[in-house]
């Protein structure tokens, strides 16, 4: 496959791997997305379809733990660079007690909202919209903030949105500019349950949407603090802790230079060439692997598609 080969035609064969490796893989991918106390079955309720269609290009976006992860922690900071995001989160947040916890939560919610059955993804929004009706403050700069502000809302929706599309872009195969345009679109439905007004359906869209909000973007320790108990956090086996922190490093790359620059990210977060090159490799070889606890997987499952089907060449 080509440094250059576009999304349409990035779609290869599954990595077969051995059984008990495949097996272990799929036991570490699972607790990462199975947050204590909350069991979900991406298989049911049969036939029932998602807000996604399987043809999506979130389908196969999202599928990719390592995009999942680097676009994740870009989302992150860029929320946290806003003051009233910053304190919304950092005041009422679990994370910073129990940062695992919060990840698990998180990817598990993102997870639901593209391969979850339909109810399931309503009933899990309207959960997380009604406790953000409790998150009410004001900002360390004096500023009112409410969790459910559609401002806001369309912030951390645009956030999410340009992380995990960029992060799959940069690091996994190229998506042309129908992709990513798709891709933009696609997180619409999801976005209007969580009560954002007016999400974006293009990049012209998105881009208008950054361009209003990082006069408003500031530094903050927050965003420090954030980074350092990421690269602490046992997300990942010893072995592998040292990649942890080089994808947090690929994270902070997908923002635009001058913000890493204002954000005071520049002298302990730069990703070196190989440093990139071993992120984009590890990321392409998650893209081919088929984890039956996988919720892409499972949802395939539920709408009587073979388990490799997002992985077949069309």
């Amino acid at each position: 496959m080509s440094a250059g080969a576009t999304f349409a035609e990035s779609s290869v064969k599954p990595l077969r791997l051995p059984g008990p490796v495949s097996q272990w893989l799929d036991r570490l991918s699972s607790g990462l997305m199975r947050p204590p106390g909350m069991e979900m079955d991406f298989a049911l309720p049969p036939g029932e379809p998602a807000l996604a269609a399987p043809g999506s290009v979130s389908w196969r976006v999202f599928k990719n733990p390592v995009a999942m992860f680097i676009g994740g922690v870009a989302a992150v900071i860029l929320e946290l660079a806003e003051p009233r995001v910053r304190d919304g989160v950092w005041q009422h947040s679990t994370f910073r007690r129990d940062p695992m916890s919060r990840l698990q939560r998180t990817g598990l919610a993102a997870m639901v909202t593209v391969y979850g059955a339909h109810s399931t993804a309503e009933a899990m929004i309207s959960g997380v919209v009604r406790a953000h009706a409790r998150v009410a403050g004001t900002t360390n700069e004096g500023l009112p903030y409410e969790a459910n502000d559609p401002e806001l809302l369309l912030w951390v929706q645009a956030t999410a949105t340009f992380g995990f599309l960029s992060a799959y872009d940069r690091f996994v195969h190229r998506l042309g500019d129908g992709d990513m345009e798709r891709g933009i679109a696609e997180a619409a439905p999801s976005a209007r349950l969580y009560g954002v007004e007016h999400p974006p359906f293009s990049e012209e869209e998105l881009g208008a949407i950054f361009e209003r909000m990082d006069p408003h973007l500031v530094a903050t320790p927050v965003i420090h603090e954030f980074l350092r108990i990421m690269g602490e956090v046992e997300a990942l086996p010893k072995p592998l802790r040292l990649l942890q922190r080089i994808m947090l490093k690929a994270g902070v790359s997908l923002l635009p230079p001058p913000l890493v620059e204002r954000l005071g990210l520049t002298q302990d977060w730069q990703l070196w060439g190989w440093e990139r090159a071993l992120v984009t490799t590890v990321a392409r070889v998650a893209d081919r692997l088929v984890l039956p606890s996988a919720p892409s997987v499972q949802a395939c499952r539920r709408l009587g598609l073979p388990p490799d089907w997002l992985y077949r060449r069309r």
